[in-house]
């Protein structure tokens, strides 16, 4: 049986929860016990501690070293999530003492970035003194960066994870998608066309199991075309763009915000082809029971919700 919260936090030290990082970083008791101050001994001594504060084993031997078992890997998320909250406390705590607004760290997803940075200009207009991190990655890994407690929010999905629970989220944003192409494709000038006629074409796309790549996907079985062999899959945004550039026959699907913001500047063409299926929407991502910081509520509110 767990102990009360009341005995963890009384019984529980900083130290021990870095020592518990340290050994998932390393896997071995000496060299953490080295980067934490402490002994040998006094590493084990500190590990057997917590394991009866918890009342759990946390670690196995293995021929590799120590290593966390299922137990341990729960405690460690949230070890690290205190150590972060810890060092945003001191950020933010020093920001407000040289007279700064706090600092926010955002993550989105490609396809939102024109719109956040829409409103963000915004939000910056009116906070001028807040600092701001901008972070563009896929949902999956913004998503592990708000486990982590180095994002304050996201703008991305929470269903492509296996734990949505652990998020707040509200939709702040239909998505509409196009597929988009070098400017000397040769679609590029039909007035319209389908997707059998791209069924050959090398395509830039997001990795499996991403809302967008799961759309195309979707899109081929739809029109009872086999889905392309030959791809290249990234999460960047420029590097979309420098493929599409160096190679007139490579072809993207992309956010119909991105797409009509490279083609206002005449980086892309927007390809005359219909999508059936429906992207979905952008959502503004917290986790549950997190601290919100006064910067980030301000910006909740900047969105309305």
């Amino acid at each position: 049986m767990l102990p009360s919260l009341t005995s963890m936090v009384s019984r529980l030290h900083l130290r021990q929860l870095r020592l518990l990082i340290a050994l998932d970083d390393l896997g071995s008791l000496y060299k953490a016990a080295e980067q934490v101050g402490l002994t040998q001994p006094g590493a084990s001594k500190a590990l057997q501690e917590v394991e009866d504060i918890l009342g759990v084993t946390l670690f196995t031997r293995t021929n590799r070293g120590l290593q966390a078992n299922e137990a341990g890997q729960c405690v460690i998320r949230y070890a690290r999530l205190i150590q972060t909250n810890l060092g945003q406390m001191r950020e933010e705590m020093e920001a407000l003492m040289l007279g700064h607004g706090g600092k926010l760290a955002l993550g989105t997803i490609m396809g939102a970035v024109p719109f956040l940075t829409e409103m963000l200009m915004r939000f910056i207009r009116k906070h001028p003194a807040i600092s701001v991190e901008l972070v563009e990655d896929n949902s999956a890994e913004l998503l592990r960066l708000l486990d982590q407690g180095r994002l304050d929010m996201a703008i991305c999905r929470t269903t492509i994870s296996e734990r949505p629970d652990l998020y707040d989220s509200v939709n702040v944003r239909n998505e509409s998608l196009a597929v988009v192409a070098n400017l000397h494709h040769p679609a590029a000038k039909k007035k319209r066309i389908e997707l059998a006629d791209l069924a050959d074409a090398r395509w830039v796309v997001y990795s499996a199991n991403m809302p967008m790549r799961m759309l195309l996907e979707r899109e081929f079985r739809q029109a009872g075309l086999r889905f392309p062999l030959y791809l290249v899959e990234t999460t960047s945004a420029f590097a979309t763009l420098s493929l599409l550039q160096k190679e007139p026959s490579f072809v993207a699907l992309l956010s119909s915000d991105v797409a009509t913001f490279c083609n206002s500047f005449g980086m892309t063409s927007i390809l005359p082809l219909r999508l059936r299926s429906r992207s979905e929407p952008y959502e503004l991502v917290t986790r549950r029971g997190a601290p919100i910081s006064p910067a980030a509520q301000r910006l909740i509110e900047e969105f309305g919700v």
